[in-house]
């Protein structure tokens, strides 16, 4: 969430450098930047963007992890040795064409 003191004209962004880099520190809370007040920019540190990064991965991790649920409660999934069985069968003719 943006908190309304995390708001700063560019302008001031520039000037105050130092103490906009130790408030997103001290905060973890990134900071938008206005241009002719309208929000163009936002600034943080780069250990909260990792996290931000991080989080996202595991999400679509669970999102994938959910797919593939909802294919097996749907039928459209088989089992891993039925898998597996194919795999050896086509490996075994690719073999025998090389041969």
């Amino acid at each position: 969430m943006i908190h309304i003191q995390n708001i700063h004209s560019l302008t001031d962004f520039q000037r105050n450098t130092s103490r906009h880099i130790s408030s997103m520190r001290e905060s973890g809370l990134p900071q938008v930047l206005t241009v002719q007040g309208k929000a163009e920019l936002v600034v943080q540190s780069a250990e909260a963007y990792q996290e931000i990064l991080d989080r996202l991965a595991l999400l679509e991790s669970a999102r994938s992890i959910n797919r593939g649920l909802q294919s097996v409660r749907e039928g459209k999934s088989r089992k891993f040795s039925s898998f597996v069985k194919e795999l050896e069968e086509e490996l075994a003719q690719d073999i025998k064409a090389k041969d």
